[in-house]
């Protein structure tokens, strides 16, 4: 199943802090054609903040233009980021094992 929420948000600094909950989760980097990163976090918008400011050349040469997210218990976050890693297959993650 995909992320729970299906509406997106741009990735910029004012965007990750008007909609980026300051909460345990799962979040996902895109750029509309593909799934760059999925990831997990006590704190989805300090996650996301930290990906703005160290964006390394891998996400850079992708695109990374968009973000989305789901609130997740911190016991279940792993679980939940690998089953989404597996279905979304996205490029920048390794595959869990």
């Amino acid at each position: 199943m995909p992320f729970a929420r299906h509406s997106g948000y741009t990735f910029s600094v004012v965007s990750v802090r008007q909609n980026a909950p300051v909460s345990s989760g799962i979040y996902g980097l895109s750029n509309g054609r593909e799934w760059v990163f999925i990831g997990a976090a006590d704190n989805i918008q300090a996650a996301l903040l930290g990906h703005l400011r160290e964006l390394d050349a891998a996400f850079r040469s992708r695109g990374v233009a968009g973000f989305t997210f789901e609130s997740c218990e911190p016991g279940l976050r792993n679980q939940r980021r690998n089953r989404l890693i597996t279905e979304l297959e996205p490029v920048c993650n390794p595959h869990p094992h």
